[in-house]
């Protein structure tokens, strides 16, 4: 999808996609890219940016917990949250899992923010303080990390040693040279090396490169978007995780003890 300054826009592209995903595909979870609730060009005001966050009880993901609900289908997206008044001034970059019932049952704020490339996320952004926790669904036990962070390998590894079988990434990757390679290939090592699966699912614009993908535990890409907006569909079979680490048993022949020194 590629998101806009209108929170109303945005989300009607949502219940197209839902609905779309669920009839068509019969969808079990969706997946929205970073920042999905609202984008903002580059350059503005800071102020705009503090006005438009919410809170996780705002109407944005009220509406958003009510269209999982209506369609019996997992959501995950991004918004920016309103922090609490003592450290305004910054939002953050917060993911959001809602269940089929339309609960939240999972939130994840960045942390480890795209300081690169001649940006500066932490201008407006405030990074969290905790790794993600996988959490067990109906269809495994899920993942998840955000864009910029495909760049460190030990968020990818944390999520594999808390037992990820799918590991989620909602994205905004930023176009420049070089980027689509280290896109592609970011997203097929992080699901090589850990032997699980990896959806990443990235905004599409003039700005950002799309091309969503998902890659399997023996890094075969099994489906690719465009860099227009699209709904992609893949089914994910659990048993191929069993399947190649019976084969490529990598994961299983770390030795930790020898990492130590790199803490």
């Amino acid at each position: 999808m590629e998101s806009t300054s209108s929170k109303q826009a945005n989300y009607e592209k949502a219940v197209w996609a839902v609905r779309r995903a669920v009839r068509d595909h019969q969808a079990q979870m969706v997946v929205f890219p970073e920042i999905f609730m609202s984008f903002f060009p580059i350059n503005t005001p800071k102020q705009i940016i503090l006005d438009d966050a919410e809170t996780l009880e705002g109407e944005f993901v009220c509406k958003m917990r009510k269209l999982a609900a209506e369609y019996g289908t997992w959501l995950i997206f991004g918004m920016k949250e309103s922090m609490n008044e003592k450290l305004s001034g910054r939002v953050y970059n917060t993911v959001v899992i809602v269940s089929s019932e339309g609960s939240i049952v999972g939130t994840y704020r960045k942390t480890h923010l795209y300081d690169a490339f001649g940006f500066e996320e932490t201008d407006t952004i405030a990074p969290g303080d905790t790794l993600f926790e996988p959490i067990q669904t109906p269809f495994g036990k899920l993942g998840l990390f955000v864009c910029y962070e495909l760049r460190f390998p030990e968020i990818a590894r944390y999520q594999a040693v808390k037992g990820a079988d799918i590991i989620i990434v909602p994205s905004g990757w930023v176009t420049g040279h070089m980027k689509e390679h280290h896109w592609r290939h970011l997203v097929t090592v992080r699901a090589l090396e850990n032997t699980v699966f990896v959806a990443a699912c990235n905004q599409v614009s003039d700005f950002y490169i799309g091309q969503s993908l998902l890659v399997d535990p023996m890094g075969v890409q099994m489906v690719a978007g465009p860099e227009t907006e699209a709904v992609i569909s893949c089914e994910i079979d659990l048993s191929r995780l069993k399947s190649v680490r019976s084969k490529l048993p990598s994961y299983e022949q770390r030795k930790p003890m020898l990492y130590e020194i790199m803490n």
